[in-house]
């Protein structure tokens, strides 16, 4: 009866280390990057809305709308195929503006956008607006989480961190 106990506990341990998550060889190896730039291509169809920004130093900006407790409108990017034609459109904290979006090796990129000119009371979307469409015109990383939370983050050649919460359309 110890034998098979034995048995059964050798072989209970066995299945249970096989299930621990693999570990790398290099323990200096920098963590796994949850945002897969492969999976830009899922993007297509999308719509997004900007939940933090921070800048190179680590800082954050105002978000207006945020899920954080921003108030105001907030500013939202959305991807669509409609017409056969990748077309980017949302609102950048004052206006709205429209263009079309590539995906080429798993990382995006804008046409020339278009945008309302209305006059912008002072606050945070104002203020974020034209850093904001300068950004999407200097990405320098792409990358998507798809499983939940779904995630889209963008890193520009500044060393800004843009991150967006998908959002379904009203």
């Amino acid at each position: 009866m110890a034998a098979v106990f034995s048995a059964a506990t050798l072989a209970l341990s066995v299945a249970l280390a096989g299930c621990a998550l693999p570990t790398h060889p290099d323990s200096a190896a920098p963590p796994t990057d949850p945002y897969n730039p492969a999976a830009t291509q899922l993007l297509d169809d999308t719509q997004w809305q900007l939940d933090t920004w921070t800048d190179a130093t680590g800082r954050a900006r105002d978000i207006p709308g945020a899920s954080a407790g921003g108030m105001g409108t907030p500013v939202t990017l959305n991807f669509s195929t409609d017409g056969g034609q990748r077309r980017a459109n949302g609102f950048s904290g004052c206006n709205r503006f429209t263009g079309t979006y590539d995906l080429t090796d798993g990382k995006l990129s804008f046409g020339p956008l278009a945008g309302t000119r209305m006059a912008c009371a002072p606050g945070a979307g104002s203020a974020l607006e034209q850093p904001f469409l300068q950004g999407l015109g200097a990405i320098e990383k792409t990358g998507v989480q798809m499983r939940p939370p779904k995630e889209l983050q963008l890193t520009l050649k500044s060393g800004d961190v843009l991150t967006f919460k998908e959002h379904a359309q009203p």
